[in-house]
């Protein structure tokens, strides 16, 4: 069978053609609701966020179900090293995992044995998954098509990670390499300068070694003040998939954008 008509991914489908996969970080929305907003916006992929956000396990997995069914990717980051939590939401409808605080090849050998079925990793077997609207599907079709469709998308946040990245970049079932640039940029002296040169060197370093190895490098944490002028430079180093904003750094802008326009019309 054709395993790509099972299951698809449009993130990592926007990422195969050499475009922009743009995600919505979401941090505290609990409702389905999130994945037709996300829709009607045109971004590819939800990016709930286990590591910082408050959101329940249960809560991502019904808004991972939602997302699925109106093509939109959701992925989601789980905390430092839980391989667990990264089992049991792709088990439970993730299309993807953000594993943070990649910083040697034994993490990211890590994540990719806890993430993929054999014989690329040693993903745990599960019977009944809702990718398939829990249709009986063989087993063997049924773990290559969620080893094609699953994005593993691994963070560099510090300067030991950066030192490492070409050898983490060149291990087998990692498809992304993505900078946290908050992180990084207090770990290289410079917080909060998220587009110091230091920072953007960082960041081209892992564009190298992502071309030398057949991954995508990604940029996060670029979403305050002119977002389009943060990430046009790391576009142009060469990242593709961005985190674009969260639910709520979106919502303060619209809002106050609207209450300036009110305001003026006072007489």
């Amino acid at each position: 069978m054709n395993t790509s008509a099972l299951l698809s991914n449009p993130l990592a489908e926007r990422l195969r053609k050499g475009e922009l996969a743009l995600t919505l970080m979401v941090r505290h929305a609990r409702t389905v609701d999130i994945a037709l907003a996300a829709k009607a916006c045109g971004f590819d992929g939800l990016f709930f966020d286990l590591q910082h956000g408050v959101i329940s396990e249960h809560e991502i997995s019904q808004m991972c179900v939602a997302a699925m069914n109106v093509g939109v990717a959701p992925i989601v980051r789980v905390p430092e090293q839980d391989y667990a939590a990264a089992l049991r939401m792709l088990d439970n409808s993730a299309l993807g995992i953000v594993m943070p605080e990649v910083t040697t090849v034994e993490d990211a050998r890590n994540a990719v044995a806890a993430c993929r079925f054999p014989p690329v990793g040693n993903r745990g077997a599960f019977g009944s998954w809702p990718h398939f609207g829990y249709r009986a599907v063989p087993a063997a079709e049924a773990r290559k098509a969620l080893n094609e469709a699953t994005l593993l998308v691994l963070m560099i946040e510090s300067k030991a990670a950066l030192e490492n990245v070409e050898a983490i970049a060149a291990v087998p079932g990692v498809d992304v390499v993505h900078i946290g640039t908050n992180d990084l940029s207090t770990d290289l002296g410079h917080p909060g300068e998220l587009t110091h040169p230091e920072v953007l060197a960082g960041i081209e370093r892992v564009v190298k070694a992502c071309r030398a190895h057949g991954k995508h490098a990604g940029v996060g944490g670029l979403t305050g003040g002119d977002v389009v002028k943060m990430v046009t430079p790391v576009v142009k180093l060469g990242a593709r998939f961005i985190t674009a904003g969260t639910e709520w750094n979106l919502m303060l802008a619209a809002g106050q954008e609207r209450v300036k326009a009110l305001r003026a019309l006072t007489p």
